[in-house]
């Protein structure tokens, strides 16, 4: 019997780094890894150099070549991402058989969950598209285009993997002035289109500004080549979320189309014969002749509701 050893830590140091490690009811924002091959070519190399700026600070580059084939053996790769705590990577490579090849994958538990193969067609970088450029670290805007995305399911599991690797941190609110990078992705036939241009927000004469798009670059026309997807139970169990982060249910609280928050209020019964109206003269309380008979006296003498006796002369 092979008995795992307690990895204990001896430093603050450690301990965070370990703590950082766990597992957490709400992850950590997903770090990515850009590893090149044994033989890559000028192609590839700026082509995983432009993306990791665009990925900063969320990504980890490996500048040393790694001699890899990911659908063969998944070793080396879960290797890296348990060195580097990441669970996206992006594999460059050149051969003959597969020129100008990039491999697009995610893992999870430290295990290779989806990976698709890419091939660039053709390849456009930032310097040779004149314009202003986005800023490091700006969380960028996804469009997806195409009919494939929603009926291939090859194509819907490469929207899924794009937006898992390009969404960076989760956040609660938005800047407009913040948001001023665009991802395009577009599926035509065979080929996938990935544009990536800058939002200018010109002057309209009112509150709302006229936006703009300028492409940036990276531009790529990129071919789809092998798949390896995991299976429906594996991405089932992939996708739970545990109890813990979970919404829970807020009785008699609604939210309607617009994000409105809307609540019920439950009250006791109200008895209107006590509700206070208008003072007005014809809403006050008169008493009725049947009462005055019932309770007035028996002689003949003049009450206060009795007409007025006429003088004779």
């Amino acid at each position: 019997m092979v008995m795992q050893r307690v990895v204990k830590p001896k430093t603050q140091k450690g301990r965070r780094f370990l703590e950082n490690r766990d597992g957490k009811i709400t992850e950590n924002t997903k770090s990515s890894m850009f590893i090149k091959g044994g033989n890559t070519s000028i192609t590839v190399s700026q082509i995983l150099k432009e993306l990791y700026m665009l990925k900063k600070p969320h990504a980890v580059m490996y500048k040393r070549k790694n001699i890899l084939r990911p659908f063969e053996d998944e070793t080396p790769l879960e290797f890296f991402s348990k060195k580097s705590d990441a669970s996206l990577f992006m594999f460059g490579c050149h051969s003959k058989k597969r020129p100008d090849n990039l491999v697009l994958g995610r893992l999870f538990d430290f295990h290779v969950l989806d990976m698709i193969e890419l091939g660039v067609d053709k390849f456009t970088p930032m310097a040779e598209i004149e314009g202003p450029k986005c800023s490091h670290g700006t969380k960028p805007c996804l469009i997806f285009t195409g009919e494939l995305f929603e009926q291939d399911k090859e194509h819907k599991r490469l929207k899924n993997l794009f937006i898992d690797f390009f969404r960076g941190p989760s956040v609660k609110n938005i800047r407009l002035a913040g948001v001023e990078h665009v991802i395009s992705v577009t599926a035509i036939k065979d080929k996938i289109l990935l544009r990536n241009y800058k939002i200018m927000l010109k002057k309209s004469g009112s509150r709302t500004p006229r936006i703009e798009l300028a492409e940036m670059g990276p531009s790529l026309d990129l071919v789809m080549r092998r798949t390896k997807i995991a299976s429906d139970d594996l991405y089932k169990q992939a996708l739970k979320v545990p109890r813990e982060a979970k919404p829970r249910k807020k009785k008699n609280i609604s939210q309607d189309a617009f994000g409105s928050k809307l609540g019920r209020i439950h009250m006791t019964k109200q008895d209107l014969g006590k509700l206070q109206t208008r003072k007005m003269k014809g809403l006050k309380k008169r008493q009725s002749t049947d009462s005055a008979e019932t309770t007035g006296t028996t002689d003949d003498a003049e009450t206060p509701s009795s007409p007025k006796k006429i003088k004779q002369t």
